[in-house]
């Protein structure tokens, strides 16, 4: 995945200890139903290889990700692709 959101609110900045960087590619460790840094249910958050944050204060106290929306999947190069599924179907 490639950040393609990296702006944060001011409030949100003093729960993380890292944050993901614009156009900076990551690796999906784990995705979950979270809270947003308004400590509102239900956006998809994600955690990231690399970037280990404080828990929440809000049972069950997980970790802290960020929200999927801040992310975009990388399309596979076309031939990389067409590679893939040659040996597939071989």
């Amino acid at each position: 995945m490639v950040c393609v959101d990296d702006r944060f609110p001011s409030e949100a900045l003093k729960l993380f200890k890292a944050l993901p960087i614009q156009d900076r590619i990551y690796q999906i460790r784990s995705m979950e139903v979270g809270v947003n840094w308004r400590g509102e249910a239900g956006e998809v958050a994600v955690l990231l290889e690399g970037l280990i944050n404080p828990c929440s204060t809000t049972p069950p106290h997980r970790e802290r990700g960020f929200n999927q929306e801040r992310f975009q999947e990388i399309e596979p190069p076309a031939e990389v692709e067409a590679e893939e599924l040659a040996e597939a179907y071989a």
